[in-house]
Formats: C-alpha cells, sequence, structure tokens
C-alpha cells in the first residue's frame, strides 16, 4: 500500500523531468488526433507516407519547443513547425496550409481553456503544478484531445469539409484575412487566460473562453454556408450550360427531321448522275452537320463528369459555336481521375487558356476547327488532353509565345500573361508536361498528366 502511495504522490508532485519523459508518448497522440480533424475539415487527400513523416517530424518539433524553449518562442517555433510541415510534407496550398495551423491551434486551445479553468477548480491545484505535475499533465493532456477526438467523428460522421478550391479570388482575400484575424485573437486570449489565471474573475474567464467558442463556431457556420452557396452557384451554371446545349441539340435534331427528306432527294440527285465527285463534296458537308450534333451529345455532365472541365468546355464550347467554329470533342476517360493527381484548378485554368487560344487563332481562318481530345494511356502511365486547331500565322514561334507579355493577338485586348500563366503552373507540377507543335494545317498542345 505504501507502494502505490509513494507512486501516487510522486504522481501528483511537481516533477518538471519526469513529466517531460512521461509526456512524450502524449504528443503522438496529439499530432495523430490534430491531423485527423484536419484532414477531415479540409478533404486533404495524401499518403500514409507524407502522413507517418509528418506526425514524427511534427512530434520531434513539439518536444523541443515545449521542454527546451522558453514562452513565447515555444509557440512561435510550435506555429512554424505546422505551417512548414503541412506545406512541403503533406504537399498542400498555402491557404490550406493556413487553415491547418488555425485548425489545430483553435480548437486544441479552447478546449484546453475549457479543461485548464476545470482542473483548477475541481482539483484546487495551480496552474503550475497542472503543468509540472506527471499525474495532471497526461490526465489533462488525454482529456483535451479526447475532446478534439469526439469532434473528428462528429464533424465526420456529419460528412463536413471545405471546399476552398471554389473560392473566387475576393472570398479567398476575406477568408484569409479572417483566419489570421482569429489566430491573432486566439493567442492573445490564450495568453491573458494562461498568465492572469489567478487574479482574474471565473465570469471574466468563462466570457473569455464563450467568446472564442462563439468566434468558432460563427466562423465554420460561415464556412458551411460559403460552400453550400458555391456548390449551388456551380450547379446552377451547369444547369444553365447543359439546358443551352440541350436546347441548340433539341434544334439541329428538328433542323435534321425537317430536312431529311430534302437530304435524300440531294444524295438521289447525285446519285442518278453517277457524280461521285459532287456526292463526295456533299457528304463532307452533310457529315460536318452530323458530327456538330454528335458533339452536342458528347457535351453532357455524363460524359464530361467533372463539373468544373464541363462548366469550361461547355462555355468554351457555345463560344466557338457562335463564331462558327466545329469544335469536335472526344472523350475516352474518366475525367475525375484527373483530381487524384493534380489540381482540377489548375487544370481548369490550363483547359481555358488553350481553349481560348484555339478559338482566338481559329476564327480568323476559313476553315474554322477545333478537336479536343481527353484519353488515358496506361502503357504509359499518363492521362493527355489534346487541342489541335487551323490557325492563319504560320511564323508563329512555338517557344517564345511562353514569354511574359508575349501574345500574337491585339496588344490593346491580350496581356499575352495566358501562357506565360500555364508555364508557372507546369513548373508548379512535376508530373506535368505541355508540347507544342504546329504543321501546315493544325497548331497543337498536348498537356500530359503523369501517375
Amino acid at each position: 500500500m505504501e507502494i502505490f502511495q509513494t507512486i501516487l504522490t510522486t504522481l501528483t508532485t511537481p516533477n518538471e523531468i519526469l513529466t517531460t519523459i512521461l509526456s512524450f508518448p502524449i504528443y503522438f497522440v496529439e499530432a495523430i488526433v490534430n491531423m485527423l480533424l484536419f484532414t477531415t475539415i479540409l478533404d486533404i487527400k495524401t499518403t500514409r507516407k507524407r502522413k507517418i513523416i509528418y506526425i514524427f517530424v511534427l512530434v520531434l518539433f513539439a518536444y523541443v519547443s515545449r521542454n527546451f524553449l522558453p514562452d513565447p518562442y515555444n509557440v512561435l517555433l510550435n506555429l512554424a513547425s505546422i505551417l512548414l510541415l503541412s506545406k512541403f510534407i503533406l504537399n498542400i496550398s498555402w491557404l490550406k496550409t493556413l487553415l491547418v495551423a488555425f485548425i489545430s491551434l483553435s480548437i486544441s486551445s479552447v478546449f484546453e481553456l475549457f479543461m485548464l479553468r476545470f482542473y483548477l477548480i475541481v482539483f484546487k491545484v495551480s496552474y503550475e503544478s497542472v503543468m509540472t505535475a506527471p499525474f495532471y499533465r497526461i490526465v489533462f493532456t488525454l482529456s483535451i484531445y479526447g475532446c478534439v477526438y469526439l469532434l473528428y467523428r462528429l464533424i465526420r460522421y456529419c460528412k463536413f469539409h471545405i471546399n476552398l478550391e471554389n473560392m473566387t479570388r475576393k472570398n479567398r482575400a476575406l477568408f484569409i484575412g479572417n483566419t489570421i484575424l482569429g489566430l491573432i485573437s486566439i493567442c492573445t486570449q490564450f495568453y491573458l487566460i494562461i498568465f492572469y489565471s489567478d487574479t482574474m474573475p471565473t465570469g471574466v474567464v468563462i466570457t473569455s473562453i464563450l467568446s472564442l467558442l462563439a468566434y468558432f463556431f460563427i466562423s465554420f457556420y460561415s464556412l458551411i454556408n460559403t460552400d453550400k452557396l458555391n456548390t449551388t452557384s456551380q450547379n446552377l451554371e451547369e444547369a444553365q450550360l447543359y439546358n443551352k446545349t440541350l436546347i441548340l441539340l433539341h434544334d439541329n435534331m428538328r433542323g435534321f427531321k425537317h430536312d431529311f427528306h430534302n437530304i435524300v432527294q440531294g444524295l438521289g440527285g447525285y446519285i442518278d448522275k453517277k457524280d461521285l465527285a459532287g456526292l463526295e463534296k456533299y457528304y463532307r458537308q452533310l457529315l460536318q452537320d452530323c458530327n456538330r450534333v454528335n458533339n452536342l451529345t458528347a457535351l453532357s455532365p455524363t460524359v464530361i463528369n467533372n463539373p468544373a472541365i464541363y462548366n469550361v468546355m461547355a462555355s468554351k464550347y457555345h463560344r466557338a459555336d457562335e463564331n462558327g467554329i466545329q469544335i469536335n470533342l472526344g472523350i475516352f476517360m474518366d475525367l475525375n481521375d484527373l483530381e487524384h493527381h493534380l489540381k482540377i484548378y489548375e487544370f481548369t485554368r490550363i483547359l481555358g487558356i488553350l481553349m481560348d487560344n484555339a478559338i482566338e487563332a481559329s476564327i480568323e481562318c476559313k476553315d474554322k476547327i477545333i478537336h479536343v481530345t481527353f484519353r488515358k494511356e496506361d502503357s504509359r502511365h499518363r492521362y493527355l488532353m489534346v487541342i489541335e486547331n487551323t490557325y492563319l500565322n504560320k511564323d508563329i514561334d512555338v517557344e517564345k509565345i511562353f514569354d511574359k507579355g508575349e501574345t500574337t493577338k491585339s496588344k490593346k485586348t491580350n496581356s499575352g500573361l495566358g501562357l506565360w500563366e500555364v508555364r508557372q503552373i507546369l513548373k508548379r507540377n512535376n508530373n506535368l508536361n505541355l508540347f507544342t507543335t504546329k504543321d501546315a494545317e493544325y497548331f497543337r498542345q498536348q498537356l500530359e498528366v503523369y501517375y
């Protein structure tokens, strides 16, 4: 009995060395639970290897910062490690990196403030004892991340995640500013409550904690509504484009049905006169109209099954159609597969720029034609997007067009940044290649996405 009493006394007595040793495994719990939470909220897709590396390196930084650095340098190192490791190990955008730090610090800080006040009131111990007594420190930390884990399970059950890719630049800027202000507010409140917990009235502490919770929930409520609004807007835009496609398809089918008798009679006239040259010319003209109807059939959300790609292709197709440009479209892959190998908004940026250039070039030609093909090559482990268009300027330099400010269009209406921006995206992704070629008839852009 004396042994247990001795052990209990040792564990409940401030002992920084023993606390440091026994707390080391808790750092792994903290890193794992936080990673489960932010990868679920932000819908971060990464490999198991990257996750393991992230956890071990983060634990190392956390151990060093909390045990060997004074305030506030330990907090700054911990924040810097979360930002850098999230960006370069998990390989996510800077916006998501900022949100990872916000989620990790804000949620754990709020629960820590609640638990700290609870321990100070229930166990009648000081903040120093909670932090330096092994028993209190371990139970205190496990309580915090037990709450974080329950929150993670709730978020996963509700299937909630934040879709950042659909945000406009203005919304992104506002979102970043709001997140930074939130981090500053949380750090300030946390500092005040920790270092002045003994002198601050309980009512003030509770009010401060509740204000943090209110900020937290209001921010996420706004995010949910923004995400729903973006999704609804995207679906509405897709429906409008698809409706426009269906109207064109319906009108073309009615035209074919109405003129079918005349078309057959025209064929019969060439056949009766044995005019094979005229029949061939007539057939090619008829085939162009048939291809136009076939392309409208392919311009469907069920065929182009990625909403972002569909919106870009549909808008570019209708723009081309209004300018008398024939687009021949071939889809021979599941376009949703691209999301696993690159950021889909970067892909749509490339697609939009290349399609705009193809339309601008072919509109000047007598034969206004654009061929667009999406296909998968399993043997080479790559996806291909090929855009071919007729063009007038045969002296175009296929290397110089990627320079900043370079354009073959009017300097008044074009900045020459389109293909330069494409090259910047290519530089950020080591699994992307773009080959630009030309011949006497077609200008060709081939984008390769390796997996």
